[in-house]
């Protein structure tokens, strides 16, 4: 089965269409693995890091910095528990993510 890597597909899209800024208004989909990041509270220039190998429904929204899309994310999984953060990559085999974008 093919696997797609959200960021990946996305930063190729924007290079090729010239989308230096803008926002990203809707995330929505459902991964089946992804890598996301939240702060300490005793230090928030820090990233704490976390990749997690199981399915997850995606939502989030954020904008567009110089080419590259800069993603916070809302992921819901099995016993109705949810975690948020700031998505580095997430990778689909079995289902898709739909982005919504608005440049100038």
């Amino acid at each position: 089965m093919l696997t797609t890597e959200v960021m990946k597909v996305l930063e190729e899209e924007f290079i090729k269409n010239s989308l230096k800024e803008g926002a990203i208004v809707s995330v929505v989909g459902a991964v089946d693995e992804c890598y996301i990041s939240n702060m300490p509270k005793a230090d928030a220039a820090q990233d704490i890091l976390k990749e997690y190998k199981e399915s997850f429904e995606l939502s989030g929204s954020s904008e567009i910095r110089d080419e590259k899309p800069h993603i916070h994310c809302v992921l819901s999984r099995e016993g109705d528990t949810t975690i948020a953060g700031h998505l580095h990559w997430a990778k689909i085999n079995t289902w898709y993510v739909a982005i919504y974008v608005i440049v100038d």
